[in-house]
């Protein structure tokens, strides 16, 4: 038995497809389909089995892809122990990072592994919740979110660390009737326009929760993803929107609230697969990100 197979077989437990396989893995479908025929020859059982227009794994291939994670963790362990020897964490750690989390944590992150072993390699992207659980097939480390609580929809098996809990404000003209209150509550929003998110982000759930208490529809202006230019439409009067707290330093024109009455906070989290959780430039990193986020929730950070 080749770990590389069970590694496979993760793969396509979480991305569904020999065609998503090979796309994140750069290599061709037939590349890959014949690594899967010659995994089932050497273990000598069916590892897939088709259905409707694609393939699922069998029972025995589900087995094996769930054991992926076990036997990477023990053998990156075993690098650890070896590591610990010869001296300081050191390699690369790869991130993938929500962009508004990102901007929060990261510049502090790379100052602190100045002058360590340790490199880092980040690419960012804005998704929705249950997505970013499969990115940590890619990534050592995925820094996601949430407001349903501190393991995101979709992450229950893997490693998650909670980094920090941020207050979600909302954002309004420094002219709205409503900028003279010192804290807003649902009901201060019945019949308010709003700039967004896509359905299914983390920041909907907050509207959503204001339209339960309230019991009215919200109207949306529009629903987009980069909180730059969420900013630069309430300056302009487009609506009224939701903006992390750590971050967000209000447009010309506009000022925050606080909003208090329904869940507003949402949870930072750091998510990790087992076997890549296990080494110990992973966990330093983790570590490094959880001192960063403490920092951030000291009371002259988010006052």
């Amino acid at each position: 038995m080749e770990v590389r197979h069970l590694f496979l077989l993760r793969e396509i437990a979480v991305r569904g497809t020999l065609a998503a396989v090979a796309e994140a893995t750069h290599r061709t479908p037939s590349a890959v389909s014949q690594q899967l025929r010659t995994a089932e020859r050497e273990l000598g059982v069916k590892l897939v089995e088709p259905v409707s227009r694609g393939l699922r794994l069998t029972a025995e291939g589900l087995l094996l892809a769930e054991s992926a994670d076990e036997v990477g963790r023990v053998l990156a362990e075993v690098e650890a122990r070896l590591e610990s020897r010869l001296g300081q964490a050191g390699g690369e750690v790869s991130i993938g990072t929500l962009p508004s989390a990102g901007e929060a944590l990261l510049p502090h992150l790379i100052m602190r592994l100045r002058g360590s072993a340790i490199t880092v390699d980040v690419r960012d992207f804005d998704l929705a919740e249950e997505a970013f659980a499969s990115e940590t097939l890619d990534h050592d480390l995925v820094i996601a979110h949430s407001l349903s609580g501190d393991v995101p929809s979709g992450a229950a098996q893997l490693v998650c660390r909670v980094l920090a809990r941020e207050p979600l404000d909302v954002a309004l003209p420094a002219g709205h009737p409503l900028a003279s209150k010192e804290t807003l509550v649902p009901g201060d929003l019945v019949g308010t326009t709003w700039i967004a998110v896509p359905r299914g982000f983390p920041f909907d759930s907050v509207l959503l929760a204001v339209e339960a208490v309230i019991g009215e529809h919200l109207t949306r202006r529009m629903r987009l993803v980069d909180n730059r230019l969420v900013e630069s439409m309430v300056a302009v009067g487009e609506g009224l929107a939701l903006l992390p707290r750590f971050t967000t330093r209000p447009h010309p024109g506009t000022v925050l609230r606080p909003l208090s009455g329904v869940n507003a906070e949402r949870s930072i989290v750091a998510l990790a697969r087992p076997d890549h959780y296990a080494r110990r430039a992973v966990r330093t990193v983790a570590d490094l990100l959880a001192d960063v986020g403490a920092e951030l929730m000291l009371p002259s950070r988010t006052a």
